[in-house]
């Protein structure tokens, strides 16, 4: 029983590693995306396009409509995971550069902790508490003493869709555990899509014409991977490792996500954001074995 027990809190933290590094690229593909598209239309059509590819999957398993009680935990994690961080980080990006927002991606794990305490009855340890608060004391610290907490709307936007994002996150993970992790990101796409489409259609650019190739490719990427695809291994990562414990290595996904910033946007990556890294590795491994 141990063994199973380790092998599958194991698959868990690959799965949730795996959806980590999906996620990773979101931010950075969200500002390639918003050189040539607005924020709302951009969140409302990623939303749409995973929501047709989600509507394909349910009728190709011929999946059962939830319950009125599962329904109305579906319409949170679409509020929070579809619309709301989606949208509040969009928003946020337009004063700000990707490397400032993908920083505080590091703040999820403790907003997800605290979700999977108060909606999925999870009970840490407190020397769980101990990691989760360090690694995200050294992401604080990390942007202060890199200067980057310079626009106070685009901060409050992205601290709101922290808050909002663990929510779902939490949320999501609890119904996994009754329809699966795939089934549940599939139903919060779906039931989303009578608002989402009309709301593409309403702000729609007045041409296609300037969206150049890279835009293109970016609106794919978030509605592809970071709507749908990312969502199949992280909430199946959760249920199988635990909320809170998997929900740490979210520390990783600001450092992977400047990484990419650096590759694809030409930022910079610094000494000083190693040396973070390294501690923030060190804050997994204690969470994960405390948790």
């Amino acid at each position: 029983m141990a063994g199973m027990t380790r092998t599958l809190m194991g698959a868990g933290w690959l799965n949730g590693l795996t959806g980590v590094i999906i996620f990773s690229g979101s931010l950075p593909a969200t500002k390639v995306a918003l050189a040539d598209l607005e924020p709302y239309f951009l969140t409302f059509s990623r939303a749409s396009i995973a929501g047709i590819l989600a509507l394909c999957l349910m009728l190709s398993f011929r999946q059962k409509w939830p319950s009125s009680r599962q329904v109305y935990s579906i319409i949170v994690i679409s509020l929070g995971v579809v619309i709301g961080f989606p949208l509040l980080t969009a928003l946020a990006m337009q004063s700000s550069t990707s490397a400032h927002s993908v920083v505080f991606i590091g703040l999820l794990p403790l907003s997800t902790a605290i979700f999977a305490v108060i909606r999925a009855g999870e009970r840490p340890r407190p020397i769980f508490w101990f990691f989760s608060l360090l690694g995200s004391v050294l992401i604080i610290g990390f942007m202060m003493i890199s200067g980057i907490l310079l626009s106070l709307q685009s901060d409050l936007l992205m601290l709101a869709a922290i808050g909002i994002c663990g929510l779902g996150y939490a949320e999501g993970a609890k119904l996994s555990r009754q329809l699966g992790g795939w089934q549940v990101i599939c139903w919060a796409l779906v039931i989303s899509m009578p608002l989402m489409l009309p709301a593409a259609f309403l702000t729609q650019p007045e041409t296609y014409n300037t969206i150049s190739l890279s835009g293109w490719l970016a609106l794919g990427y978030v509605s592809v991977f970071s709507m749908l695809i990312g969502f199949i291994f992280w909430y199946r990562g959760l249920v199988q490792g635990g909320i809170a414990a998997v929900g740490q290595l979210q520390l990783l996904q600001p450092f992977i996500a400047l990484m990419l910033c650096a590759l694809l946007l030409n930022e910079t990556v610094t000494p000083l954001m190693i040396a973070i890294t390294a501690g923030i590795m060190a804050c997994i491994i204690g969470s994960r074995r405390y948790a």
